[in-house]
C-alpha cells in the first residue's frame, strides 16, 4: 500500500493543490503593492540575475534552457514549491529580525486553514492504524513578559510515516494529521500525534530536474509544523525537527534552526516518545 501511495503522490498533483492552495489565499488577502517598492525591488533582482550572466558568462544555450525550465515549472503548478523550498527561509529570516520571542522559519507549501478545532488535551485527527512513532506534544504559550496567553490558537500539521501530506495526495483523509487546538486556560497544551518522517520534496516535476542538474539531494528532515497566536500578539509560523534525525544538519529548504531543535524522550506512559515546547509571542 505505502508504494502504491508514494507512487501516485505526482508532483504535478501536489503542485496544483499548493498552487491552487496560494491563490485561495491571495483571493482573501489585502497587501497591496508600492509602486516605488516594486520598481526598486524587481530592478535590482534584474540587476542580480544581469551580473550573473556577465560575470559568468552565460551562453545562449544555457539561457534557452533556463528559459525553458522557467516555463515548465509553471507548468508543473512548481512555483509554490520552488519559492518555499529556496527562498522563503531569507525572507522569514529578514520579516523576523526584531522578534524577542519564539523563533520562526518556513510554512512551506502545504498550510490549510481552517482544520477541525480540538481541545486543549487532543489527538490529531489520524487513521485507526496510523503508522509511526507515538508523540505527545506539550507546552504552554505565553506573552514575551510571561503572561500565559488562555485560549491561544495552536495550529499543527505535518507529513505521516510515507512523508505524505493530507490534501496534497491522494488516499489520505482530508484533515489526516491536522487540528487547531485551543490552549486552556493557562496556555497550556498536550498534543497526541505520531513522528512524521524525513521526506523528499517531489522529484518528478521540474524542481527534480533542478535538483539532478545541480546534484543537490532533495530532503527534508522530519518536522512538525505550527502557527501560533493569541489576541493581542503576533503569530509565529514555525517548525520543530527531532535531534538526531536524518537531513537536520542539511535540510534542502535551510529552514532548521539550533532553537527549533527537539529532544523527545520515551513517555511516561510507556507508549511512544514526549517533548515539551514552550512558546513566546511578541505583543502586536
Amino acid at each position: 500500500m505505502t508504494d502504491i501511495i508514494t507512487e501516485q503522490a505526482t508532483a504535478a498533483a501536489s503542485g496544483a493543490a499548493a498552487t491552487e492552495q496560494f491563490r485561495t489565499k491571495q483571493r482573501t488577502g489585502t497587501a497591496e503593492a508600492d509602486t516605488k517598492r516594486v520598481d526598486t525591488l524587481v530592478s535590482e533582482l534584474l540587476a542580480a540575475a544581469h551580473d550573473i550572466i556577465r560575470r559568468r558568462k552565460v551562453t545562449y544555450a544555457e539561457y534557452d534552457a533556463l528559459k525553458s525550465w522557467l516555463i515548465q515549472v509553471g507548468q508543473d503548478g512548481e512555483w509554490p514549491l520552488f519559492l518555499d523550498v529556496w527562498i522563503e527561509h531569507v525572507v522569514e529570516e529578514v520579516s523576523n529580525e526584531n522578534r524577542e520571542g519564539s523563533k520562526g522559519t518556513i510554512e512551506g507549501p502545504y498550510y490549510v486553514p481552517d482544520s477541525p478545532l480540538l481541545s486543549p488535551e487532543a489527538t490529531l485527527p489520524m487513521r485507526d492504524a496510523e503508522e509511526g512513532t507515538p508523540l505527545l506534544f506539550q507546552g504552554q504559550v505565553t506573552s514575551v513578559d510571561g503572561t500565559p496567553l488562555a485560549g491561544a490558537k495552536v495550529e499543527i500539521w505535518h507529513a505521516d510515516a510515507d512523508g505524505l501530506y493530507s490534501r496534497f495526495a491522494p488516499n489520505l483523509p482530508e484533515w489526516n494529521l491536522r487540528g487547531t487546538v485551543i490552549a486552556d486556560g493557562q496556555g497550556n497544551f498536550r498534543i497526541r500525534t505520531v513522528e512524521p518522517a524525513p521526506y523528499q520534496i517531489p522529484t518528478d516535476g521540474s524542481c527534480g530536474r533542478l535538483i539532478a542538474a545541480a546534484g543537490w539531494h532533495a530532503w527534508r528532515p522530519a518536522h512538525l509544523h505550527l502557527k501560533v497566536s493569541a489576541p493581542g500578539h503576533q503569530l509565529i509560523t514555525t517548525q520543530l525537527y527531532f535531534r538526531g534525525g536524518e537531513h537536520v544538519e542539511d535540510d534542502i529548504a535551510s529552514a532548521v534552526k539550533p532553537e527549533l531543535v527537539l529532544d523527545p524522550a520515551p513517555a511516561a506512559d510507556g507508549t511512544g516518545n514526549e517533548v515539551t515546547y514552550d512558546f513566546v509571542l511578541d505583543k502586536a
